[in-house]
């Protein structure tokens, strides 16, 4: 929204109405199945599928890889917005996973183990969705999209996306507009692998990268070259699957 005022209210309104429609038109009676992670994303867009839909056609997987420090939050969330939800450990699918290319001579490596959990991850949304007759939120947001900050066909795939065209600090305003607590909001995100946070890793602040995509602004030359590589080499993530124009 350059050059615009971002009204946050509207917004939220908009969205609501937009995922009253989507399950009109793709699913009437189905559930929304949500991962919940307890970070901002997925805790947003659960509240936002409660008052578009109710929260008895609202359904949570918490998909903990081991053990999860902060899946308390998690659980908050799910007890805040009494919703139906069910936790399922995914570690032992990636173990046997990881078990399975050891047995072909393969060896891992840091780009495995970080995104094949993610999409185990979405495999699990996909059959819990078809046992409990659902429709998989994609909870991605446009900043972490436009870097790349996803996996492709893991938390970036789903059904429908309320979020995508959403930078991180309009998100945080549509949370405020939902009435979800600050604890959901404003829990600070980590990768969950190396204690590290999202802007650790990232080499730069998300009210930097929001300035820059809004508004076109990054005064430091450095930064603004790796937004701009990141957002380059990352494309494919967030485009159609090129096909063969026969």
């Amino acid at each position: 929204m350059r050059n615009n005022v971002f009204d946050a209210k509207k917004v939220k309104d908009d969205i609501v109405a937009w995922i009253r429609r989507y399950f009109a038109d793709n699913g009437s009676g189905c559930v929304a199945v949500i991962g919940i992670s307890g970070g901002k994303d997925s805790s947003i867009v659960a509240a936002l599928c409660v008052e578009a839909l109710g929260k008895d056609r609202v359904y949570g997987v918490l998909m903990p890889n081991g053990t999860q420090s902060d899946i308390h939050v998690s659980w908050r969330l799910v007890r805040y917005l009494e919703i139906d939800a069910n936790a399922i450990n995914i570690a032992p699918v990636v173990s046997a996973f990881y078990e399975a290319m050891a047995g072909a001579q393969l060896s891992l490596n840091q780009q495995v183990t970080t995104n094949t959990p993610a999409r185990i991850r979405m495999a699990m949304l996909y059959a819990v969705s078809a046992v409990v007759n659902g429709r998989v939120a994609n909870t991605c947001n446009l900043s972490e999209d436009w870097v790349g900050y996803s996996t492709k066909f893991g938390d970036s795939a789903g059904d429908f996306s309320p979020l995508a065209q959403l930078t991180v600090a309009e998100v945080k305003a549509v949370g405020r507009e939902c009435g979800l607590p600050d604890v959901f909001i404003d829990k600070v995100p980590e990768d969950g692998l190396s204690g590290k946070t999202d802007e650790d890793n990232l080499g730069f602040t998300y009210e930097t990268l929001d300035r820059y995509i809004r508004e076109g602004v990054c005064e430091d030359a450095g930064t603004k070259a790796r937004i701009d590589r990141l957002h380059k080499a990352n494309l494919h993530k967030i485009t159609p699957m090129p096909s063969y124009p026969l």
